[in-house]
């Protein structure tokens, strides 16, 4: 009698045991957990302000003003030994001033979707791996010759005309950062 209430118990248990790992293993894996994982190994890389003329029928139209940033996995990053920032800045020059992938003066249009996805593309390409996982754009500008001219007969400090192409805030750690547009 012992040995079946014992055998009894034993298979409650079991069976127990049983459903509450199935239970278990069939639940979806918690979304927060996944996000907090992929945010855990990014890791936001401020570029700088850079300069870029436009150059057409052989002579200088106007500049770019552009800043971007970017968003790396900082395990992919650790592993690479070449300057990121310069590579991001020689990869912004290629695209700008060497493929002309703004044309302002034709169309005045700026596909921005398209803008980030060459230079990520391009610059994981160099980089041999996926370490660049977005490009924030921070600021794109546009100053005609004439603006400058404009601006500098009137002795003007700062250049107040323009055409701003994009404006984005940059996601930040939790503190309040201005946008570097804000002053363009």
């Amino acid at each position: 009698m012992l040995k079946l209430i014992l055998t009894g118990v034993w298979v409650a248990v079991v069976t127990l045991g049983s459903v509450y790992f199935s239970i278990e293993m069939s639940k979806a894996p918690d979304p927060a957990d996944e996000e907090a994982k992929k945010k855990a190994v990014q890791e936001l890389v401020r570029g700088e302000v850079v300069t870029f003329p436009v150059i057409g029928d052989g002579h200088v139209e106007g500049y770019f003003l552009t800043r971007t940033s970017y968003i790396v996995d900082k395990t992919k990053i650790a592993e690479i030994t070449l300057p990121i920032d310069a590579l991001l800045t020689d990869e912004l020059y290629t695209a700008l001033v060497g493929d002309r992938v703004i044309r302002v003066e034709e169309n005045g249009q700026f596909d921005l979707k398209a803008f980030r996805e060459r230079i990520k593309t391009a610059l994981n390409k160099r980089l041999g791996s996926d370490a660049i996982l977005d490009i924030v754009v921070e600021q794109v500008d546009y100053l005609s010759k004439e603006d400058i001219r404009t601006s500098m007969s009137q002795k003007q400090v700062t250049i107040k005309s323009g055409k701003k192409l994009v404006a984005e805030q940059v996601p930040g750690d939790g503190a309040a950062q201005p946008s570097a547009a804000a002053g363009h």
